[in-house]
C-alpha cells in the first residue's frame, strides 16, 4: 500500500485580459486502480470534462499523468490562487514560526450590551477569512497561520508588504488577495505584545497606508460608534464583531473562558469536515462528538466555488441545528486551510432553543 494512494484534486486558475479560466485535475480511486480526470473552461460556466486514463491504472502511473497535467498548466501561467495570482511558496512552509496568535472566545447576546456600553472595550469587524500573521524582516516576508506554522502567501500581499518601511509582525485575516490587518505584535525589533491594544493599534495606524490589497480594520471605541458599527455590519450581512479590552496586552492562544478579546457573531457558523462528495454540487458534512464522527447533513456548493474534496475542512453558515440531527439551511462559505480535524467539534453548534435575534438599542 502506497502512503499517498488516495483521491487527490488540484484546481488551477488563469486570469489575463478577458480570460478567466479554471482547470481541475483529480486522481480518483476506482476498485483496485486509479483514474486521472480533468475539467476545464470559463469560471462559473459548465466545464468540459475528460480523462487521461480510459481505464484504471496503478497509483504510480496515475500520479505521473496527474503531475504532467498540473505542470503543463502551470507552465502556461495557471496558478493555485483563486484570483489567478501566484502564491509565494517557501521551503520553510509548515515549519514552526515561534509566533502564535491570540484566539477568541464567544459571548452571547445578553452580554453584548455590557461591552458596548463599557468604555474599556473597543470593537472591530470580525472578518470572514483565514487568520494570517505576516512577519517582515528586511526583504524577507513570511506568512504564519493560526497554528503558528509558516505558510505560503499571495504574491500581491507580499509585494505590498515589501513596500512598507521597517520590520514588523502584524496580525489580520486574508480573504483572497486582500489582507485585513487589525493588530501589531512588534515594530523594528521592539516587542509590542505587552503594550495596551490601543497603543499597538495607534502604532499600526502609522505603519499601514490602506490600499486595495492591505486594509486596516476600523476600531470603534465610543458606545455610539460601536452600536453604529454593529448596525452597519448587520445591514451588510457581515459575520460579526470582535470586542477588545483597550488596555490589555496580546496573549497568544485561547483562554479557558472569557479573555480580553471576545467575538460576537450575527449568525451561526461551524467548521466541519467533508464526509462525502455528492451528486449535483453538494457535500455531506460531519463533526466530532467525543471522538466519533457524526453526520450533520448536506450543503450545496454554489457554482462560484470549486467543490471541496473528502476530508477538507470547510466553513458553513446555518440558521440553527437539531439535536441529534442536521444543520438547518446551511450555506457554504469556503474551505478553511488554517484549521484541521480537531477544530471540527460538535460543541460549536447552537441548537434551535438557544437561537435568538440580537436586539441592539
Amino acid at each position: 500500500m502506497i502512503e499517498n494512494e488516495q483521491n487527490q484534486s488540484v484546481t488551477l486558475y488563469y486570469q489575463e485580459g478577458g480570460s478567466d479560466k479554471v482547470y481541475n485535475a483529480t486522481i480518483e480511486k476506482v476498485n483496485d486502480g486509479f483514474l486521472v480526470n480533468f475539467a476545464f473552461g470559463r469560471r462559473g460556466a459548465t466545464l468540459q470534462t475528460g480523462t487521461k486514463t480510459n481505464q484504471p491504472v496503478t497509483y504510480e502511473v496515475a500520479k505521473k499523468f496527474f503531475n504532467q497535467l498540473i505542470n503543463a498548466k502551470k507552465a502556461k501561467g495557471y496558478t493555485e490562487g483563486e484570483t489567478g495570482t501566484p502564491y509565494i511558496e517557501t521551503d520553510k512552509e509548515e515549519r514552526i514560526s515561534g509566533i502564535n496568535c491570540q484566539l477568541l472566545n464567544p459571548i452571547e447576546e445578553e452580554d453584548l450590551i455590557g461591552y458596548l456600553e463599557n468604555d474599556m472595550y473597543g470593537a472591530q469587524e470580525k472578518m470572514d477569512g483565514n487568520r494570517l500573521l505576516v512577519k517582515k524582516v528586511g526583504s524577507e516576508v513570511e506568512g504564519i497561520n493560526r497554528k503558528g506554522l509558516l505558510i505560503a502567501i499571495s504574491a500581491l500581499i507580499q509585494q505590498q508588504i515589501l513596500l512598507i518601511n521597517g520590520d514588523f509582525v502584524i496580525d489580520g485575516e486574508s480573504i483572497g488577495d486582500t489582507f485585513h490587518v487589525f493588530d501589531m505584535l512588534s515594530a523594528d525589533g521592539e516587542d509590542l505584545a505587552s503594550l495596551p491594544f490601543q497603543t499597538r493599534f495607534a502604532t499600526l495606524q502609522t505603519l499601514i497606508v490602506p490600499n486595495e490589497i492591505i486594509k486596516l480594520i476600523v476600531l470603534a471605541t465610543s458606545t455610539s460608534d460601536k452600536k453604529q458599527l454593529i448596525a452597519s455590519l448587520q445591514a451588510e450581512g457581515k459575520e460579526g464583531i470582535v470586542l477588545k479590552d483597550l488596555q490589555a496586552g496580546y496573549k497568544s492562544g485561547r483562554p479557558a473562558s472569557g479573555g480580553s478579546q471576545l467575538k460576537y457573531k450575527f449568525y451561526d457558523t461551524a467548521s466541519v469536515k467533508v464526509e462525502k462528495v455528492n451528486l449535483k454540487r453538494s457535500v455531506s458534512m460531519c463533526l466530532l462528538d467525543e471522538g466519533k464522527w457524526i453526520s450533520v447533513g448536506n450543503v450545496t456548493i454554489s457554482p462560484n466555488f470549486e467543490i471541496p474534496s473528502v476530508d477538507d475542512i470547510i466553513e458553513v453558515r446555518y440558521l440553527y441545528a437539531y439535536r441529534g440531527g442536521s444543520l438547518y439551511q446551511p450555506t457554504y462559505l469556503g474551505k478553511r486551510e488554517d484549521l484541521d480535524e480537531n477544530d471540527c467539534q460538535i460543541k460549536q453548534l447552537k441548537y434551535k432553543s438557544e437561537v435568538s435575534d440580537p436586539k441592539i438599542g
